[in-house]
């Protein structure tokens, strides 16, 4: 299976993607640590939503497979970028949140979910991974 997204620089350190199958649109903008302005995401940023997205639609998937209501279930995650050259994510740190009512034994399970999303899945082995 196959998308297409196209990226368009808009200037100003800017570009625009749209997502070929629906034509949704996203902003990026250079972070202000790399000489940019910061006024939306950045490329990195959107690498660090998509590992959190990805992981949190599997265990959505699980859940709703065993009947259990997931609605609210959040990830933050914290990217950080390599202190050494070259530019580069070195980690993300991941914090779930739970909605109320799933079991313990339960969460250790949806938790396997962000090893089984395809984003964490398609990671360089250097980029460290952690969660609570």
């Amino acid at each position: 299976m196959s998308t297409s997204i196209m990226c368009t620089y808009a200037g100003d350190n800017q570009t625009q993607l749209t997502h070929g199958p629906t034509g949704a649109k996203i902003m990026t903008d250079l972070p202000p640590d790399n000489g940019g302005k910061g006024r939306t995401f950045s490329p990195t940023d959107l690498f660090a939503a998509s590992l959190a997205s990805c992981a949190l639609t599997i265990m959505g998937k699980l859940a709703q497979h065993e009947g259990t209501d997931f609605s609210g279930a959040s990830i933050e995650v914290e990217k950080i970028m390599s202190p050494q050259p070259p530019r580069r994510v070195a980690e993300f740190r991941l914090k779930v949140t739970f909605p109320k009512g799933v079991a313990p034994d339960k969460r250790e399970k949806y938790m396997a979910g962000i090893k089984a999303c395809p984003v964490h899945l398609s990671l360089h082995p250097d980029i460290k991974v952690s969660w609570q």
